[in-house]
């Protein structure tokens, strides 16, 4: 890979206590870029036109739409969602970008689009009660006379390609944009002081620890105190969470696409099966099969993809995958494509590794299944989310009474008081919301999540499982290490449920066939 420090610094900067230069000037020890004039001149001419200014993005009505929902309800509020910053990897390179939730949410834009940038909701002063003048604020492309197009391995177009201007930005999003550099001045502009009626700053806190300080600043000015940020933060938080708690026509849309990609990860799943069996880390062509479908056909992974066989399938979070694929047992698969808008997709399916269940393995995975198509019964509108836990509950319970396992009976076991003994062998939820993050609207309230009522366009996941660990000597010896999980993803409709998922077989005969079909 080719050296990626910036060019050398004009300015003079003091050495630290002992004499040493600071790290962060260290780059330049090892730059071996031109620096002369006749380069500079040379190298700023002699280029054709840039590309054509951007369509209008398709997302970009349906997030001024989402923008008009939060601008109704902070009349009056600064509010300040950042993109995030590039995060170092290995020294000279960044991690791929992804941007805040919130911000990819209400601006349209998805992948790896601009970091650093931070979208404005300015309130307005002629508005009669509300209304945002929405701004973007990011940092726009260099001209070709300038050190940054050649020099700057973060922003500069040899390095990272060219980079939009401002008003390709406008046209693609339908909104203001404003160079980056003069945000700070921005957000200090006009804030009440403490005690006093005016206008209030809202922040997405821990996206951008630049924009925290920023804000920070400029509250101190003010004269405000730190709680009350802090409150003013929090309620902006979980708004932008709710407001994703019901999917516009646009998410669905998406999420249907994410899904299609997802299944067809799975059935590049089962063809790298018996490439699997044949290496010592089986595990990683599972994981690499479905990895690479998802790059190819979307942004890449909505998470860390679970490829676990055998006895990891009861490890819940097993991302090393760095196991054996054998003969005779279940691999479980817990998978999601993220499409360029940024959606994901999350789905677990069950295998067994030759193709066909064993009749323990069976006996298990039917016991998954009727747990998910009891959550899926209840999943209808007036329904509460939390319902959807207790029906799988239910039957979870109940089979493990038949097999002996609970000390007590099933419905002593379901007592959330006294009882509990049966999430043993199934310690997670059965739902969450699924969307523009895997585990989206997490920082909504209680009872607008789990207690809130089921409504059409809500997205979110059915995923029962049974784990019976390799070392749970309360169980008998053929269940250990066997470990289920089915997972689908599910949109309430006017009248009951969708699976969106569906194309993926779930019932134990159907998974043979299809395994079968794609030997």
């Amino acid at each position: 890979m080719s050296e990626t420090t910036s060019a050398p610094e004009t300015v003079d900067r003091p050495l630290s206590q002992d004499g040493a230069q600071p790290a962060a000037d260290r780059g330049s020890n090892r730059s071996q870029r031109p620096t002369s004039e006749a380069f500079r001149a040379f190298i700023a001419g002699g280029w054709g036109p840039r590309p054509p200014a951007p369509a209008p993005s398709p997302a970009a009505p349906w997030a001024a739409a989402r923008r008009a929902r939060v601008s109704a309800l902070f009349p009056g509020d600064r509010l300040v969602l950042p993109a995030g910053p590039l995060k170092v990897r290995s020294n000279d390179t960044d991690y791929r970008f992804r941007p805040h939730s919130a911000f990819a949410h209400l601006t349209g834009l998805g992948e790896d689009r601009e970091p650093d940038a931070v979208l404005v909701l300015e309130p307005r002063p002629d508005a009669d009660g509300g209304g945002h003048e929405a701004v973007l604020w990011f940092r726009p492309r260099a001209e070709r006379d300038t050190e940054e197009f050649w020099a700057d391995a973060r922003y500069g177009e040899f390095w990272v390609g060219v980079r939009p201007s401002l008003q390709d930005v406008e046209t693609e999003l339908g909104l203001g944009c404003r160079s980056v550099e003069q945000l700070p001045d921005a957000l200090a502009q006009g804030l009440a002081r403490s005690g006093e009626d005016g206008l209030r700053l809202r922040v997405v806190h821990g996206a951008d620890p630049a924009v925290d300080a920023l804000a920070a600043q400029a509250r101190e000015a003010a004269g405000l105190d730190g709680a009350s940020a802090t409150a003013h933060d929090d309620a902006l938080t979980e708004a932008l969470s709710e407001l994703r708690l019901v999917k516009d026509d646009f998410e669905v849309e998406q999420m249907r696409a994410a899904v299609a990609a997802t299944a067809a990860g799975f059935d590049a799943v089962v063809r790298a099966l018996p490439a699997a069996l044949g290496h010592p880390r089986g595990e990683r062509v599972v994981e690499t099969a479905f990895e690479g479908l998802a790059r190819r056909e979307g942004n890449g992974v909505g998470y860390e993809t679970i490829a676990a066989a055998g006895a990891h399938a009861c490890t819940l979070h097993w991302i090393r995958n760095d196991g054996p694929v054998r003969e005779g047992e279940l691999v479980l698969v817990d998978a999601g494509v993220e499409v360029p808008s940024l959606y994901t997709a999350d789905i677990t399916r069950t295998l067994p590794v030759s193709g066909r269940f064993t009749d323990v393995q069976r006996h298990v995975y039917q016991a998954v299944l009727d747990a998910a198509d009891a959550a899926f019964a209840v999943a209808r509108p007036g329904s509460r989310f939390r319902d959807l836990h207790v029906a799988a509950m239910e039957v979870i319970a109940a089979r493990l009474e038949q097999w002996d396992l609970l000390p007590v009976r099933a419905e002593e076991s379901l007592d959330p008081q006294t009882g509990g003994q049966h999430r043993r062998w199934m310690v997670h939820g059965t739902s969450h919301h699924l969307g523009i993050d895997v585990h989206d609207c997490a920082q909504a309230r209680r009872e607008m999540y789990l207690d809130a009522e089921l409504v059409p366009g809500m997205v979110f996941t059915i995923e029962p499982g049974l784990y019976f660990k390799a070392d749970d000597l309360l169980v008998p010896a053929e269940l250990r290490g066997i470990g289920v999980r089915i997972e689908d993803d599910v949109l309430v409709t006017q009248d009951g449920c969708e699976n969106l998922s569906a194309a993926l077989p779930r019932r134990p005969e159907d998974v043979e066939a299809w395994m079968a079909s794609l030997a």
